[in-house]
């Protein structure tokens, strides 16, 4: 049976390539629904255009897809509501403080 919590485990493990916090901590996951073996993902990216939004939904869909029953994976990309700093996990603030980022 797949799980919630294998499901954000695997997504944990995937990164936005500019910015180095995984994409949970990130806000970028709007929703989850696990149907049987089927898997439906909606998220959103930092920014709309971004040039590795291609890359991260692949990558969500190729490694979600390897997790023990599931079999199939949609991934949807939304920018409603547009994603904003507001949305990142007190983790992900503070790597990103660690960092000298001021959040």
């Amino acid at each position: 049976m797949v799980t919630k919590d294998a499901v954000y485990a695997v997504l944990k493990s995937i990164y936005d390539p500019e910015i180095p916090v995984n994409i949970v901590d990130l806000g970028l996951i709007y929703g989850l629904k696990i149907d049987g073996d089927q898997v439906e993902i909606l998220m959103t990216l930092t920014v709309p255009g971004c040039p590795m939004g291609t890359y991260i939904a692949k990558e969500v869909e190729e490694k979600v897809k390897g997790i023990e029953g599931v079999n199939s994976v949609k991934v949807d990309i939304t920018f409603d509501p547009p994603w904003s700093v507001d949305r990142i996990s007190e983790e992900g603030k503070n790597i990103l403080r660690g960092m000298g980022v001021n959040i």
